[in-house]
């Protein structure tokens, strides 16, 4: 295995690296999509709003107010986080200490039994979520000493497609192995679930927080092996001081550079709408239908499967068209599917102009409301990881190697400074109507309106405004 990339003179031209470097890398998110997949949005999330919680409406506010927490959290602390580790260089160390935050709140989430006070799982919820977060922070400011700028994108969208993959796996090993129904106390398969798990204790989804906290033990392993990092730096104390100094510089230098600012202001609306609709739309099925365990895990399985092609078609159009395009075009398929599962209720869709017959056939999904819902989800699975990937692998083209820490501290920021808006609108828009449709629907317009400002963003985000002004004047 090579040693640490040499930094690069300019954008996307560090060092070869070694492929095992790369495939490293790319098995963090592998390793770290189970969470997201599995805990946040399709088994533990509904579990919580609609089980644990003694009223959905209630369990839908409570974990939008988690969200919303987690994302202030993340967003005031990742730039600090960021320059720092740039004065430290090394980042895999900032990443274990996360791991372990990480997996000790996973953990504990088994004993989030029915009748608990929801107070223990929210803030168990909040630390999973922050450490997950800022780890990625770590990871993704790797990607300029990695790669070339041809290949950013390519590997960013396998990398994406590759933690929908892991995610996929770990739900259907709980839907078909783990999650019985309360009513036969048996999975989709017809089986007993594994080591006795009680489905009416909630026990299934429970057990997806420690499960997820192992996984992602053992798979965030090659990265620490195989991936080579930045030598090691200053030490902690005067890298702090020096972090913060470079942080004030990096806000002032953010200002001046008029592309990456209007990027990181398109990111800043289009995420938090992305964010809220990954994190609630599960959990708004799940109200809605009263779909249970089971149907929201297939819900989960049909996303994923529709994800990763997504990623891999992405891959190629980011390296054949640039990442504005992929980006600006997952945002319009996450538009029409955000119209339509909001506007989908028993019985219609489209808010009422096409009318649905309310029968149910028996089985999965045995509406046909429920059957338009999963049309649309199949948008927001095409969508919702391109979206991200090409995001990560636009902006990646547009730093240095020197200056990614700091500067993916402030793309972290620009994907949480509002992202407690869209769960907190949801939420309070939710709470005051007693309407979760109501709520949801408030996402359009953080899908839209970054979705303009990116249109006027351009590519990369350090090139030239289309106005003539110089984004590193």
């Amino acid at each position: 295995m090579n040693g640490p990339a040499a930094a690069p003179s300019s954008v996307g031209m560090p060092s070869e690296v070694d492929k095992r470097g790369i495939y490293g890398w790319m098995a963090f998110d592998w390793a770290a999509q189970p969470f997201f997949t599995v805990v946040i949005t399709f088994i533990f999330g509904p579990y919580f709003v609609s089980e644990l919680a003694n009223d959905p409406v209630r369990g839908q506010a409570w974990w939008g107010y988690a969200i919303a927490l987690s994302g202030l959290l993340i967003a005031v602390l990742s730039p600090v986080l960021g320059a720092i580790a740039d004065e430290t260089g090394n980042r895999k160390r900032w990443i274990a200490g996360l791991a372990i935050i990480k997996i000790v709140a996973l953990a504990l989430l088994w004993f989030a039994a029915p009748g608990s006070p929801l107070i223990y799982p929210f803030l168990l919820i909040i630390a999973a979520s922050v450490a997950a977060e800022f780890s990625i922070v770590f990871n993704d400011s790797m990607m300029p000493r990695l790669m070339n700028d041809r290949q950013i994108g390519k590997y960013s969208n396998i990398a994406w497609g590759l933690g929908y993959l892991g995610g996929m796996v770990f739900l259907i090993a709980v839907v078909a192995f783990m999650a019985g129904s309360p009513e036969t106390g048996r999975t989709i398969l017809g089986l007993q679930p594994i080591w006795g798990l009680d489905p009416v204790a909630g026990e299934g989804a429970r057990a997806t927080g420690p499960l997820a906290a192992l996984w992602y033990l053992i798979f965030i392993l090659p990265m620490f092996v195989f991936t080579p990092d930045s030598a090691t730096g200053k030490p902690i104390s005067r890298a702090v001081t020096d972090g913060i100094v470079q942080l004030k510089s990096t806000f002032r230098e953010i200002r001046r550079r008029s592309g990456i600012l209007r990027f990181l202001v398109a990111r800043m609306i289009y995420q938090d709408g992305v964010n809220g609709l990954i994190a609630l739309g599960g959990t708004f099925a799940a109200g809605m239908f009263a779909w249970s365990v089971t149907e929201i895990g297939i819900f989960g399985i049909i996303l994923n499967v529709v994800a990763i092609a997504g990623c891999l078609v992405a891959s190629r159009l980011d390296q054949r068209h640039g990442a504005k395009r992929v980006v600006a075009a997952a945002l319009v398929c996450l538009l029409v599917a955000t119209v339509g599962i909001v506007s989908t209720g028993p019985g219609f869709t489209l808010f009422g102009a096409l009318p649905l017959g309310a029968e149910d056939s028996g089985g999965l999904f045995g509406t046909p409301a429920e059957k338009a819902y999963i049309v649309f989800g199949l948008l927001i699975g095409l969508a919702f990881g391109p979206v991200q990937a090409s995001s990560r692998s636009y902006f990646a083209r547009s730093v240095s190697a020197e200056e990614a820490g700091r500067y993916f501290g402030f793309y972290a920021l620009a994907g949480r400074a509002t992202s407690f808006l869209a769960p907190l609108s949801v939420a309070t828009v939710t709470a005051v109507s007693g309407s979760a449709r109501l709520g949801m629907a408030t996402l359009i317009a953080f899908l839209l309106v970054g979705l303009l400002v990116l249109l006027a963003t351009p590519y990369p985000a350090s090139e030239p405004l289309s106005d003539g002004s110089d984004a590193r004047r």
